[in-house]
């Protein structure tokens, strides 16, 4: 018998909430199940597997991220949503580290395509209205942005900068400067 209550939202949140306490790659379906306190096979009429669980983690940091995305970046233009949305990565990470891992979980098209990833790259793509760039300069500075956002925020997330000056605040801030600067006189073909 199937415990009542137990949904698959529920069951995705309390994932997410295990990624954020332990990390995304520790999240099992037996993890999730102790904190439900129920046995695994009351889990399985919700979920197939431990994938389908860390594909539901995905898909909930994926809209999360979109939904502060797009508050964040609401009125704002050029550096000013650049830096905006920058911040909203790098909050988010800070916040919860078990779901930003899980936005860069390689998903099948299909369930790609219907999560909230194609509205952050959106977002992302009308920022760079702002500075005019074509449609396919705007894929590789989507690309750009996504890298240097991923990479610097992970690198912190690991302690990377915690030992050397000056702090990494002041790194972000002039990073978001320098973007800002290569955004504005890209590079024509």
């Amino acid at each position: 018998m199937v415990r009542a209550g137990l949904t698959p939202e529920r069951l995705v949140q309390a994932g997410a909430e295990l990624a954020d306490e332990v990390g995304f790659d520790k999240v099992t379906v037996s993890a999730v199940a102790r904190k439900f306190n129920v046995k695994v096979p009351s889990l399985y009429a919700h979920l197939r597997n431990s994938h389908d669980l860390k594909t539901g983690i995905a898909v909930l940091a994926l809209a999360e991220l979109a939904d502060r995305s797009s508050t964040a970046l609401a009125g704002r233009s050029g550096k000013d949503a650049l830096i905006a949305l920058g911040n909203v990565y790098r909050d988010y990470a800070r916040e919860h580290p078990g779901r930003y891992e899980a936005t860069g979980m390689r998903l099948d098209p299909q369930t790609a395509a219907a999560s909230s990833g194609p509205r952050n790259s959106q977002m992302i793509r009308a920022i760079l209205r702002g500075y005019h760039l074509s449609e396919t300069d705007q894929t590789h500075a989507v690309r750009l942005l996504g890298s240097t956002f991923n990479g610097y925020i992970r690198l912190e997330m690991g302690g990377s900068f915690d030992h050397s000056s000056p702090d990494s605040q002041q790194s972000w801030t002039r990073i978001m400067d320098g973007l800002d600067a290569l955004l504005r006189n890209w590079p024509a073909e």
